[in-house]
């Protein structure tokens, strides 16, 4: 009697991975398509300078914007030469803040009430201020902005920007003609520090 080998003499299957090889060849570029990429903005700073610190532009000049919860104020480094008040603030000098509270999973609340900066501050005038400023002093770039402690981050950037830079209206022009609109640049070397 012959005994037969079923296991033995046949070969391993081959395993087929064309099906896949072609699936990773269509999804990997449609992945790569479709991802979205972020985008990081870096905010170049100047530290404020200690006594013995750099010496600044001019040293007959400095700009100080200080940004209080009640309004924004300008100073030459001694004394306030401008002050504009919160747009948001009640005769007690509170802030108005919209009731916005949202309720997460785990049961606590959350306050979201960040209204946007220009409807919290003035930024035009500040804007209108800074121009005479520059046009006072065209070689001085540095600033200094100094802010409370409970200020939102949205607000510091507001007025970082604001400072930075303007767009001008040209005289004369049309006010629909959207290349009548020049940047000009205002204080662009911004030092940070708490308001005293």
């Amino acid at each position: 009697m012959r005994r037969r080998r079923h296991g033995r003499d046949k070969e391993a299957p081959e395993l087929d991975i064309t099906a896949f090889l072609n699936l990773m060849v269509v999804l990997v570029p449609f992945l790569l398509v479709s991802a979205v990429f972020s985008r990081v903005t870096i905010l170049e700073l100047n530290m404020p300078s200690g006594a013995g610190g750099g010496a600044p532009d001019d040293p007959t000049v400095t700009v100080e914007v200080v940004v209080r919860k009640q309004a924004l104020e300008i100073s030459d480094g001694e004394k306030v030469i401008a002050r504009f008040p919160n747009l948001n603030a009640t005769e007690e000098s509170e802030t108005v803040q919209p009731d916005v509270t949202v309720v997460e999973a785990d049961g606590q609340n959350t306050d979201l009430a960040v209204l946007p900066t220009a409807e919290v501050y003035d930024l035009k005038k500040l804007t209108e201020f800074l121009l005479q400023v520059k046009a006072s002093y065209p070689e001085k770039t540095d600033s200094i902005l100094l802010m409370e402690a409970d200020i939102a981050y949205e607000h510091l950037v507001g007025v970082m920007d604001t400072v930075r830079g303007a767009e001008v209206r040209v005289e004369g022009s049309d006010p629909n003609d959207p290349s009548a609109v020049e940047k000009v640049i205002l204080f662009p070397d911004i030092s940070i520090g708490d308001a005293p």
